[in-house]
């Protein structure tokens, strides 16, 4: 592969597996230089393999993205080995499936903070040290956001923010400091996450599977990771404010109407 995105550096976060995992090795086979981000101690094995798997040069750094601190010690690490910041992909996200009834406080804290306010603090603080003319912001939203299903209150309340603050820093952010922004909507994808829902999960969801127009099946990681280093290359410098749903056309059916559609998008960001 043509390495279009040599000694470019990157931070991904929610990056140890899953699709943030997919985005790093995508971006890294183009030459980028790579932040791997894991949330726990009991992760790092995990990220340090996929960092030792890569093209490029990369670190891994534990930052729990629930925490206000977290997107500060991504930006810290990527300024001291490479001294400055062209991509930001915000990748982490935690999806919890109930009826409304149900949702809690407690869930309402950890998936607003980890979907919005890791994304939001990320961003800010990587601005100052994102390159002049050439940087990149791509956020990982969901179909949800736009389709919610039921029992994704919350879930889909904060994609919808992520969606939201897309549009708005595409307006804001290209004057000051010439990058562009965009997001990317995956729908069901075959991640760790997902794979983990189980069988009663699966027979729920497969139908709606079976009605992805491109085809009867899931997305797989490396799918969307394609979409997300489409919008960090130079050639997509026109490339602003886009909304790229990567699902197969599956958020162009009735099934989010579809009271069987609990779950279609679950990104695993691990918590304890």
């Amino acid at each position: 592969m043509e390495m279009s995105l040599r000694a470019k550096v990157a931070i991904v976060s929610g990056s140890s597996s899953g699709i943030g995992a997919a985005i790093v090795r995508e971006l890294s086979s183009r030459g980028a230089n790579t932040v791997v981000n894991y949330p726990f101690p009991s992760l790092q094995a995990e990220a340090d393999a996929l960092v030792a798997s890569l093209h490029s040069p990369a670190i891994a750094v534990e930052a729990d993205m629930s925490r206000a601190d977290a997107p500060q010690k991504l930006v810290d690490a990527a300024v001291s080995q490479w001294g400055r910041i062209d991509i930001v992909v915000n990748s982490v996200a935690l999806a919890v499936n109930k009826r409304f009834e149900e949702q809690t406080l407690e869930d309402w804290d950890l998936l607003v903070n980890i979907n919005g306010r890791g994304t939001f603090l990320l961003t800010q603080a990587s601005l100052k040290h994102l390159t002049k003319g050439s940087g990149r912001i791509v956020n990982i939203a969901s179909i949800s956001a736009r389709g919610p299903p039921p029992n994704q209150t919350i879930y889909a309340g904060t994609k919808g923010m992520v969606d939201s603050f897309t549009k708005c820093w595409a307006k804001e952010l290209p004057p000051k400091y010439g990058c562009t922004v965009n997001a990317v909507s995956p729908g069901p994808t075959m991640t760790e996450g997902f794979a983990g829902a189980g069988k009663e999960q699966m027979k729920i969801l497969q139908p709606i599977i079976d009605q992805t127009p491109v085809g009867p099946r899931m997305a797989q990681p490396d799918e969307i990771a394609y979409a997300v280093a489409f919008l960090c290359e130079d050639r997509a410098r026109w490339i602003n404010g886009a909304h790229l749903i990567a699902s197969g056309a599956c958020s162009l059916i009735s099934a989010f109407e579809n009271p069987s559609c609990l779950a279609l998008i679950t990104f695993s960001y691990p918590h304890s």
